[in-house]
Order: structure tokens, then sequence, then C-alpha cells
């Protein structure tokens, strides 16, 4: 491409002030960081699961933005059992085994996904865990899958940032 191929009158732009003012938007917008979109991939993503899990057991509640904490040994609850049995069929686990597979992973993932360890790692696990409910449970509720799936993209390609464990280990490496 020649220098004057590449001018916005060349390329068929005037270089107004709509042209500019879209470039300057372009060059802000650009400079947002990825460990900022990260930081808040990783609460947001932690937050749904964690939510989903706390509905799986009772003894426990922890939530962190309203406040409510209940101390106890934690155990899965009757009615997190009953929907495994009754509504979220999957194919391949028996019930009770997949309702405590998914309080479990709906507790460890977001935990390690909010402080940034192995966050790729637990990130493609809920991905995985994404899919499966979208192909077997509820599958028209792909609008909501695909924004958890974009999230948990993101973190397996950029990672977390520089503000996590993850960063701090891979540091501590060099």
């Amino acid at each position: 491409m020649t220098p004057a191929a590449s001018t916005p009158s060349a390329r068929g732009h005037d270089g107004g002030p709509l042209d500019n003012l879209l470039q300057a938007i372009h060059t802000v917008l650009s400079r947002i960081p990825d460990t900022l979109i990260a930081i808040v991939a990783r609460f947001s993503i932690a937050a749904v699961f964690w939510k989903s899990g706390q509905t799986k057991i009772d003894g426990l509640a922890i939530d962190i933005v309203e406040g409510t904490f209940t101390w106890g040994w934690p155990r899965l609850s009757e009615s997190a059992l009953a929907l495994f049995q009754d509504e979220y069929k999957l194919p391949v686990l028996p019930p009770d085994l997949a309702a405590l597979a998914a309080a479990g992973a709906e507790h460890l993932f977001p935990l390690l996904i909010l402080f940034g360890l192995a966050t790729r790692l637990s990130a493609m696990a809920l991905l995985v865990m994404t899919l499966t409910i979208q192909i077997f449970v509820y599958p028209s509720a792909y609008p909501v899958h695909g924004v958890w799936a974009a999230v948990l993209l993101f973190l397996m390609a950029r990672g977390p940032g520089w503000l996590s464990l993850d960063h701090w280990i891979a540091q501590r490496r060099r």
C-alpha cells in the first residue's frame, strides 16, 4: 500500500469531524487494560457460579455482596438432589454424583478464578459445565450461556491479568 492510499481521502473518508471523533473514541477504548476487563470478568463469572453453587448446599452460606454469612458444615441439599433426579437429568452421571460434582465445581472453580489461581484451567472447567447445562439442561438459555462462554473464553485466552496469583507465581518463576 502506498502512503497516498492510506490517507483518509484515498480510503473514501473525508477525515472530517465524525471520522476524527470515531478515531478518538477507538483510541480511548483500545487503551482499556486487559487486567481491568479480567478483574470484572473474574468477579462477575465467579459470582454467577458461586451463587448457583450456594443453592445446592445447606449449612454454609457466604454472599460477600449481600453481606450474608452462615457458618456451618456444608452438605448437599435435598432440593439439589431432587433437581438432578427430576429436572437436570444428565445422560452419563447418576443424579447424586452429578449434584455433588456440580455443587463442588460451583464452589471450587469460582474461588480459584476470583483469586486468579489456575484461572485458565478453572475457566475451561466452567466452560465445560456451561456447555453441559446448555446442551442437556436448559437449551433455550443460550443468550445467558453465550455471555458466560464469552467471559470464560476471554479468561482462557488472556488469563487473569497482573492482579492475580497466577501472575505473581509466574513472576516468581522468572
